[in-house]
């Protein structure tokens, strides 16, 4: 598996059978500047979202119109973004499982909000804050914590799952800390690679993920911390 940080939490994955998108924040990202939306979203099969608020939704409608590819979120966030177009949606809820043709994904459960105010100033309730948990054919299981703290129901996720990369949010403010973050992983999850996020896009966030890093000293999981736009094998 190929997995490219797009800035913030949004990530490219790519597998032999599959190019998903988690998460296509690009327009008003900052960590995204300089990179080319196109390249990023070239092929794509999936996108998947982790819960409604606009640094998550991002370009998901346009680039579903434009590519064709399935978008999957919870139903709430699915009804909405059909009522705008959006034409091939998958939608279920936390401890539902969706399966497509050579992976599957899971709603976990994540502590956040998911209520948007589009611009249209109307505030709409997008359902609840969910991790990812994927499981492929033939490539290493993933979870994308999503926007979320801590908390001990993680270890059920592990022990259901066991998911051997792991995608966790580490900026503060919103989101656990990075200190926080690494207890987390190491606590609750027994990850081959973790690669953090939610970082260096905004200024009251964190903006470098050495707080996790150094949280995770000592630790068995190898710790990727990609620059935005940078690709990594795992």
């Amino acid at each position: 598996m190929k997995i490219n940080w797009l800035g913030h939490a949004a990530f490219r994955l790519e597998t032999a059978k599959a190019n998903i998108l988690i998460d296509p924040f690009f327009t008003g990202n900052p960590s995204f500047a300089g990179l080319d939306a196109k390249d990023a979203a070239s092929g794509i099969t999936h996108i998947l979202l982790t819960h409604g608020h606009g640094d998550h939704v991002g370009d998901t409608i346009a680039l579903a119109r434009e590519t064709g590819a399935t978008v999957l979120a919870n139903a709430d966030l699915a009804s909405w973004l059909g009522s705008k177009g959006v034409e091939r949606i998958e939608m279920g809820n936390t401890g539902g499982t969706v399966a497509f043709d050579s992976f599957t994904v899971t709603f976990t459960n994540a502590l956040h909000s998911s209520a948007q105010i589009t611009e249209d100033g109307v505030s709409h309730a997008l359902g609840n804050a969910n991790g990812l948990m994927l499981h492929f054919d033939d490539e290493p299981s993933l979870l994308h914590m999503g926007d979320t703290d801590i908390f001990s129901d993680m270890g059920l996720i592990n022990e259901l799952h066991q998911p051997e990369i792991g995608i966790v949010p580490i900026g503060d403010r919103f989101t656990m800390g990075g200190a926080v973050a690494a207890l987390a992983c190491q606590r609750f999850f027994k990850f081959n690679t973790v690669l953090p996020c939610h970082y260096g896009s905004f200024g009251i966030i964190d903006q470098t993920p050495e707080k996790f890093v150094a949280g995770m000293e000592g630790a068995k999981t190898k710790v990727q911390a990609p620059r935005p736009g940078e690709q990594v094998a795992v």
